[in-house]
């Protein structure tokens, strides 16, 4: 239900600001990616998915066996070849140079699959927790809090697990 502005869910509002029109399972979807409105435009958004379907496919081939064979192999054979050239600058610049130039491109394709699967984990949390009956709704949209909001939020919990937990300790030692 909306009113002034908020949603109101079981126990708190959320802002209607975090809430992005797509809806997951006929539901609003959080929307965390709004920050960035540079993708929207055409060019953009096509660079964009360009971007996320290499990723995703390089940083799937560079995780494979194949690859770590690949790797291995190149330096063996570099290895082999050192007495050939005489273990020179030249020959240890090659192994330095590619492994330098590998590993800047494997950070970006790294982060890049992190930055999907904590996104894709993060829905399908929210998807869980706007679902849940008695769930507090304000916990689906932390991501988009302040870092002293989600201190505050992490006091309030951990203060309710700790009386939770003491109440189930009360209880079980009251059927012993």
């Amino acid at each position: 239900m909306e009113r002034d502005g908020t949603l109101v869910g079981l126990k708190t509002r959320i802002p209607t600001w975090r809430v992005r029109h797509l809806t997951l399972m006929k539901k609003p979807a959080l929307a965390s990616d709004q920050k960035h409105p540079e993708t929207t435009n055409a060019r953009g958004h096509a660079f964009h998915q360009f971007f996320s379907r290499f990723a995703h496919m390089g940083a799937r081939a560079a995780g494979s066996p194949v690859a770590f064979l690949a790797a291995t192999t190149f330096i063996i054979v570099w290895a082999i070849t050192g007495p050939a050239f005489g273990y020179s600058d030249t020959w240890q610049l090659v192994i330095n140079t590619a492994t330098t130039i590998i590993t800047f491109l494997m950070v970006f394709l790294i982060q890049n699959t992190q930055n999907r699967d904590s996104l894709a984990l993060q829905v399908k949390l929210s998807e869980l927790i706007i679902a849940m009956k008695g769930a507090e709704n304000r916990i689906a949209a932390v991501e988009n809090m302040s870092d002293e909001e989600l201190e505050q939020l992490h006091k309030d919990l951990s203060a309710r697990a700790q009386v939770t937990s003491d109440a189930l300790n009360v209880r079980r030692s009251k059927k012993r």
